[in-house]
């Protein structure tokens, strides 16, 4: 009897035959030889049945039938493609034993393992395990093949994915659409990262902008015997300067004015090659670049694997390769002479990528696949989109194979009239790896966000000049103020995502993780994985949760309200990255072995009868409450200083800017100042919609948004009951928590109420600033006194007027 090698698509399995038995005969449905049949799936063939499938009553929906928690999980084949799976059914009979050759990932692992099921097949089974689809490559690991058992803890892994997210899905999407007369999609990944989005809209429309001067400088310097002269540009550091006169007075003041240098450092700095492409990094800068999404960027990377057969396998999550890999990489770079990099390539040196680079070869992070690479085949018939994907993970590959560029960079501090300016002049000595882009247009690099950032972000761009020149200084010698100028600029608010920027933060769970280390820890919990971020993008878009402008990705009125929904029924939970992400992270430790399926799934089963038990007791939303416009872009929401006297009336009339739960403020970096404005927005009244979807047991959770009055645009409003009633006599305000402190709603009618979460060295929660308030005093707790003593007593609420708290010591 044969051996039957199950591939996961026919281009796969004609790969594989093409590969391992040349003269083998092809069928259509699978192509055999004197030793292997080879054949494939289509994708899943086989899935998790729909609830009717257990009892005919779940063919309708009845929220008095929830949960559906099946004792066990039964299988169906796809009705598509159900002609293939007998294919394989024959095939499996007059076959010894099996090789899946399925993609060599979680997924991959999953569909054969449904298949086997399915079909009952007993015999031994062998994987083949590779990261590329080259005939040297399949060889190579037809020879090593693995033995099927090394992978159970990997299908474990995958049907426990499948079946919590079935649980997940089926028993909250059934829930909330029952109880709300709406049909609202809830899923295990889909609804954080909506959330993610719905939060950051939220900042985009609670932000309110505020104009500030930026004070340049142009210095110059007289040559001598030995300095030549010199010229450069300083900011003026002092605290930011919101008032033009004073800006103008400050230019009056020095322009013309000679000055001396305060200060004077020069330091040799290298700049590094970025790190090679996984799959999420490959999709944020396609989207960044030319603006595909990360949907169109996986199928491009697809087809480059499988049709084209000239990069490595795509959807890794990691950024390194093997031991193994680097003499492959050395002949990858031979086989790019005589194409269009020809150039580069004789530039290229091979010594720099070495098994003791850390930055190219790290076994520790490389799980199932290494990093995306070119493969040794030669490119061509590629399409204009193909090829640009292509580009980017070829000069990413051979970016690596260039030394570092280095830089000469002077830290310039100049006082002229008491008033110092800073400047920083990076001049370039050799450009090294930059060389592989020096070509194509200079990127910038990616802002950071917040008010603070911001700023921080405008001194250091105005203060920096890239020169490719000699430039020095004599600190002794003094310099001329020769130019001077305040220029006007504008706080700018947190900007609405993209596709790629959405992507990074499913990779780190909703954080905006800069550090590169802290990002590659943050991968095995993020939300999702490479192969399915995409899918869950387009899953938001299908459901109406999300629509496209542009490149930004904006939230529906249908979309805020299932998060405030859910919020509002008490199961933050389902909306929580950080939570997804660690779900994430316990199915990376189930494929390693390191935890267990079963208790992975008693745990999700008890959350899926939470929800039931929470959307049970939930008020219907009113059906308005889900219709309306797509959410203003954030252009809109930086313009707010200047809204209509229309956008004020409709504010009057029930429009609030205050978003739910501040989960987001660490990631996105909002205005700590700002912090109660981020909050709360304007204060309102509430309308009957809002007030018929407010769950009674949780009276501080956010509830759904109401229609506009008069048959007019949706007007979007998301109020939260707060923390407690401020205790400020005489105002009618509500605390709320902000990113450092919790404040007042009516800070803009002047209240300054304001309680700081770290004070005496204590964290303090909501519900204990909610008991600090109620109470006068907290609980018993342990703080730090002014003398930086450690001591046992409460914190008062001394004045209730400012928020200002003192601390009480208790005896022990």
């Amino acid at each position: 009897m044969k051996t039957l090698i199950i591939a996961e698509k026919p281009d796969m399995g004609r790969n594989i035959a093409a590969a391992i038995d040349p003269k083998a005969k092809n069928h259509r449905t699978y192509i055999e030889g004197e030793q292997y049949i080879i054949t494939w799936a289509i994708g899943h063939l086989i899935g998790l049945a729909e609830p009717d499938a257990y009892d005919d009553r779940y063919k309708k929906w009845n929220f008095n039938d929830l949960p559906i928690i099946p004792d066990r999980f039964k299988l169906i084949p796809n009705p598509k493609t159900k002609d293939q799976l007998k294919v394989i059914a024959e095939l499996a009979k007059r076959s010894e034993r099996l090789v899946n050759a399925c993609d060599a990932g979680r997924e991959g692992q999953h569909i054969f393992s449904l298949i086997q099921r399915h079909l009952k097949l007993t015999q031994p089974v062998k994987r083949l395990w590779i990261s590329d689809l080259t005939p040297e490559t399949i060889r190579k690991g037809f020879a090593e093949l693995r033995e099927g058992a090394d992978y159970d803890n990997l299908t474990k892994a995958a049907k426990a994915r499948s079946e919590a997210d079935w649980l997940i899905g089926m028993n909250g999407s059934r829930a909330f659409t029952t109880k709300h007369n709406e049909l609202l999609s809830v899923g295990r990944v889909q609804t954080p990262v909506l959330a993610i989005l719905y939060d950051r809209q939220k900042e985009i429309e609670a932000f309110s902008s505020n104009k500030f001067y930026d004070v340049e400088a142009r210095f110059t310097q007289a040559g001598g015997p030995d300095f030549p002269e010199s010229e450069y540009k300083g900011m003026w550091q002092g605290d930011r300067i919101t008032d033009p006169a004073k800006a103008e007075a400050l230019v009056t003041k020095l322009k013309g004015k000679p000055g001396r240098i305060a200060s004077y450092e020069v330091k040799d700095t290298k700049e590094y090659p970025f790190k090679l492409y996984d799959l999420t990094l490959l999709q944020r800068e396609a989207n960044a670049k030319y603006g595909f999404s990360a949907k169109k960027t996986l199928d491009i990377a697809q087809a480059l694997y499988e049709k084209h057969k000239v990069i490595s396998y795509p959807r890794t999550n990691s950024n390194y390769v093997n031991e193994q890999n680097i003499p492959e990489m050395h002949r990858a770079l031979d086989q790019l002479r005589g194409t269009a990099y020809s150039e580069l390539v004789e530039q290229a040196e091979k010594r720099f990528v070495h098994k003791n680079n850390k930055a190219v070869c790290n076994p520790a992070k490389v799980e199932d696949h290494h990093a995306i690479l070119p493969t040794h085949k030669k490119a061509n018939g590629l399409s204009s989109d193909e090829q640009q994907v292509y580009d980017l993970v070829v000069r990413r590959f051979l970016s690596h194979f260039f030394p570092a560029a280095e830089y000469k960079v002077h830290t310039v501090l100049t006082e002229v009239e008491q008033e110092t300016f800073k400047s920083t002049i990076k001049q370039l000595l050799s450009l090294g790896w930059k060389v592989v882009y020096a070509d194509q247009k200079k990127e910038k690099e990616k802002p950071k966000r917040g008010k603070a950032a911001d700023k921080a972000e405008d001194e250091e761009q105005a203060a920096e000049e890239e020169i490719s020149t000699p430039f020095s200084l004599n600190p002794a010698q003094g310099v001329l103020c020769s130019d001077i100028a305040a220029k006007e600029k504008e706080t700018q608010p947190p900007k609405a995502y993209t596709e790629g920027t959405l992507l990074k933060a499913m990779e780190g769970a909703g954080k905006q993780v800069e550090d590169e280390e802290l990002r590659d820890a943050m991968k095995d919990s993020g939300l999702g994985t490479p192969a399915t971020r995409a899918s869950v993008i387009e899953r938001l878009k299908h459901v109406g949760y999300i629509v496209m402008q542009g490149k930004r990705i904006v939230i529906t009125q249908k979309g805020r309200t299932a998060v405030e929904l859910i919020r509002g029924a008490g199961v933050d939970l389902l909306t929580s990255p950080e939570m997804t992400g660690h779900w994430e992270r316990r199915l990376n430790e189930i494929a390693r072995g390191l935890a267990s399926d079963e208790q992975f799934m008693a745990n999700v089963k008890k959350f899926t009868n939470l929800i039931i038990d929470k959307v049970r007791v939930q008020s219907r939303a009113a059906k308005q409450a889900f219709e309306g416009a797509a959410a203003q872009p954030a252009g809109a929401a930086k313009r707010s200083r200047k809204r209509s006297e229309a956008a004020s009336a409709e504010a009057a009339e029930g429009t609030a800017a205050a978003p739910a739960k501040r989960t987001r403020a660490k990631r996105s970096g909002g205005d700590a100042e700002a912090a109660p404005a981020a909050a709360a927005g304007t204060r309102q009244r509430r309308s009957p919609a809002l007030a018929a979807s407010t769950p009674p047991e949780a009276p501080a959770a956010p509830v759904a948004a109401a229609a506009a009055p008069g048959g007019a645009s949706a007007a979007y409003a998301a109020v939260r009951a707060g923390i407690a009633a401020c205790p400020r006599p005489g105002c009618a305000g509500r605390i709320i928590m902000g990113k450092r402190g919790y404040g007042c709603t009516e800070y803009k009618a002047g209240c300054g109420f304001v309680i700081w979460k770290d004070s005496y060295g204590a964290e303090l929660t909501e519900s204990a600033v909610r008991f600090l308030i109620e109470k006068g005093s907290t609980a018993r707790m342990t703080l730090t006194d002014e003398n930086g003593q450690q001591v046992e007593g409460r914190l008062v609420l001394k004045d209730k007027n400012t928020g200002q708290l003192s601390l009480e010591p208790v005896s022990r």
